[in-house]
């Protein structure tokens, strides 16, 4: 019998790897994070800091609370560290190549026979990414949304090799331990949320691109007119153009629709690195 999962390993100290990290130090597990170089370990840090210093000025947590998360969280920059780990989150760039070679260095590395591998991918069939490393049955999806300390969805998608112990154990671990909600999705590119998503922030870009309407009143219109909580480029913004170019490719290749397919735009944007919130310009400039 598999024990409860208290080691978490987070591949990645982006702003979603950032959230992973903070959601689980929260949670009262023991979280060691992985990242690239000391710099984007540091980045990640300051991430985590930032987040959690809001939440104890909003009142969302108490200075003991956000003490606790942080005598729980660790970083590294070597994968053999995260040897002992029970659950990794994978939630680097949304690239298939580097994704499959980071499982696989992970496959080599973790000894828990036991260990669930998991990919935030928000678009890349789960099945694909699984054949990458020496365990494929013990390999999920777990789309989180950004902000993952906020946000409350997690799509769950097991691959056609995933063993049954590890969809129930994900399942428990999401909800039980993280608080979140889940919905299953069948392993298709962009899982459920994103299919519907992607082609409606990629139409919206067209109309920008076009000259059919400005960012501004395009996000007013979905706002005010529909309801929306978020404008559609605001919200390519706050996900990351990056990220959305690489679910609508995802979604192409497996669909050949093409409302799926990245405008130009959007791809010249990603050449620039005018990635949205992260880099401090997108579609609005936050600098």
């Amino acid at each position: 019998m598999s024990e409860d999962i208290t080691r978490v390993g987070v591949a990645g100290c982006g702003v979603m790897g950032a959230g992973l990290a903070e959601t689980c130090a929260r949670a009262g597990l023991d979280v060691l994070v992985l990242a690239r170089t000391a710099e984007s370990a540091a980045r990640g840090e300051r991430r985590v800091l930032k987040s959690i210093g809001r939440a104890v000025e909003t009142g969302k947590l108490t200075e003991g609370e956000r003490d606790a998360a942080l005598a729980a969280l660790k970083f590294t920059t070597d994968a053999a560290d995260l040897h002992d780990r029970q659950f990794v989150l994978e939630a680097i760039v949304e690239s298939e190549p580097e994704k499959s070679a980071l499982f696989k260095e992970l496959g080599d590395h973790v000894t828990d026979a036991h260990a669930i591998f998991a990919s935030t991918t928000s678009a890349i069939p789960i099945t694909r990414l699984a054949g990458a490393m020496n365990r494929p049955g013990r390999f999920i999806g777990t789309h989180f949304f950004n902000p993952a300390p906020v946000m409350r969805l997690v799509e769950v998608t097991a691959s056609l090799l995933t063993e049954d112990d590890v969809v129930t154990r994900t399942e428990a671990f999401v909800t039980g331990v993280l608080g979140k909600e889940v919905v299953r999705s069948q392993d298709r590119a962009g899982f459920v949320v994103n299919t519907l998503l992607v082609p409606y922030l990629l139409a919206a870009v067209r109309m920008v691109e076009s000259g059919f309407a400005t960012a501004e009143d395009v996000d007013k219109g979905m706002t005010l007119g529909c309801a929306h909580p978020m404008g559609p480029l605001r919200l390519i913004d706050l996900i990351g153009v990056d990220t959305v170019v690489g679910a609508g490719r995802a979604l192409y290749e497996e669909f050949l629709d093409p409302s799926c397919a990245p405008p130009a735009l959007l791809l010249r944007m990603a050449d620039a690195g005018l990635l949205g919130k992260k880099t401090g310009r997108g579609f609005y400039d936050y600098r």
